[in-house]
């Protein structure tokens, strides 16, 4: 063993005058007792070490050193390791403890995973925030938790601008997004769950009409839903289906990037904002240069990127996007706010002509655990680019209403549906409804149905 790495692996503790020394097993093992001896009486050793300043703890630390590893010896216990082990670093003991955290996360299902000083670590399941019974975190404790993850480069973010996003794999069973800030001067974090298995359309209890929407060649899909509605998932479903069932080269550019994709019958190029490029837009604008069948946009969340989406739909792109919108008319007037007033019947116009369609969707808690997604479809018609093109989206949701035969749902409809399938419960669809009370009243008359149905066939079986 080199003199440096012998000297990198001891551990020097020092309080007062009096320095203790912790030996570790290998270190030990591979010296014997004069070159560890040799080690500790050289001034080198203190210097790797950097915890010895004074001649004084030097002399006092030597001699300490010799006399415990000298009574070890004479107790016949050279065939066995020093009980006085190395302690575990800071940043080990954090490595530990979030790998655990990671572990408890992906085995009870956890969506999410706060990390904030002054209480345990939180996760939030089937929806519901619990806290774990644990030790309060301290500001060192979330700090070191941080630097057990973050790359430099977060690290540094977060000391320029105080906050920072990225994304890693915990082995083979996830992938998690990170969101480290500082709050009150202390580091927070959230951790979302990524899972590595994709689930198909089928599965997230997607529409057809949906699936049809992706298999056209050009046009722009958005999909929409408050932050934790699983737009990420129903996006690498949709994203995944192409993948397996058509020869596509499919781009997809996020911050970060969350699903990782394996090449199938597609070639797909993934696309991390800050690491592989500057910015959104600037990927969608080289994107075009780089022969794409479809592009994924994981957020637009600016004029620019917007812009840029639009313009690559009508290109001749199929063009994936999110927006952080609950309904779809409330997305489309999203998209033409985002504008000056004076480009906006552009808009309009573009729009009529490149949108496809919009998929707002939420997630409800379901009936003995896990959650389960509701979705408001709107399938863009002739009759429904007319409505967007002369400023009539007020009127989306009763052309949504009557568009059944499109494949075209009201979100209302779609948390009736679930309950009436007993996969939730009343107050839970209620909270997302957008019109809860029309919601409650479809929900009383439909139990006065069932009821009055129940009577009448007591009755018939009474008077049989």
């Amino acid at each position: 063993m080199s003199r440096r790495a012998l000297a990198a692996d001891f551990r020097v503790c020092r309080t007062s005058l009096d320095a203790g020394f912790n030996v570790s097993r290998r270190a030990l093992a591979a010296g014997g007792l004069e070159l560890l001896e040799k080690y500790c009486l050289s001034s080198s050793f203190f210097e790797a070490a950097r915890s010895v300043p004074t001649r004084l703890e030097y002399n006092r630390g030597a001699r300490r050193i010799r006399a415990r590893t000298r009574r070890w010896h004479a107790a016949g216990q050279s065939s066995r390791s020093p009980t006085f082990i190395r302690p575990e670093t800071d940043h080990e003991m954090a490595t530990v403890l979030i790998d655990k955290l990671l572990q408890a996360a992906v085995k009870q299902g956890a969506s999410d995973i706060h990390i904030v000083v002054g209480q345990p670590p939180v996760f939030r399941l089937h929806g519901r925030m619990r806290k774990l019974e644990t030790k309060v975190l301290e500001p060192d404790d979330t700090v070191q938790l941080m630097k057990s993850i973050a790359p430099e480069r977060c690290q540094r973010e977060l000391q320029e601008v105080g906050s920072a996003d990225f994304g890693f794999a915990f082995g083979t069973l996830a992938r998690f997004r990170v969101s480290i800030f500082k709050q009150r001067g202390n580091i927070s974090m959230v951790l979302r769950q990524i899972p590595n298995d994709k689930l198909t359309p089928e599965q997230l209890g997607l529409p057809e009409s949906v699936v049809k929407m992706v298999l056209r060649p050009r046009g722009l899909v958005l999909v929409t839903g408050p932050t934790g509605s699983g737009k990420s998932t129903t996006l690498a479903s949709l994203i995944d289906y192409l993948n397996i069932n058509h020869d596509h080269h499919i781009i997809t550019i996020e911050d970060p990037i969350e699903f990782y994709h394996e090449h199938k019958k597609s070639t797909i190029n993934q696309r991390e904002v800050g690491v592989d490029v500057p910015s959104f837009s600037e990927a969608i604008r080289r994107a075009l240069r780089q022969d794409p069948d479809c592009i994924l946009v994981g957020e637009m969340r600016d004029l620019e990127t917007i812009s840029a989406a639009i313009s690559a739909a009508e290109t001749g792109h199929i063009v994936f996007g999110t927006l952080h919108t609950n309904s779809a008319q409330g997305t489309v007037n999203r998209l033409i706010d985002a504008f000056p007033g004076n480009l906006q019947d552009q808009i309009r116009t573009q729009l009529s002509t490149s949108l496809l369609g919009v998929v707002a969707q939420g997630l409800v808690p379901r009936i003995g655990g896990g959650r389960c997604a509701a979705y408001e479809v709107l399938v863009v018609t002739p009759g429904i680019a007319n409505l967007i093109r002369e400023n009539k989206t007020f009127r989306i949701g009763s052309a949504i209403q009557t568009g059944a035969k499109f494949g075209m749902q009201l979100m209302d409809d779609s948390l009736y549906n679930l309950w009436r399938d007993g996969k939730v419960t009343v107050e839970d669809i209620l909270v997302k409804a957008h019109r809860p009370d029309d919601l409650a009243k479809r929900i009383v008359n439909a139990r006065r149905g069932i009821e009055d149905e129940e009577q009448a066939e007591e009755d018939f079986d009474h008077g049989s």
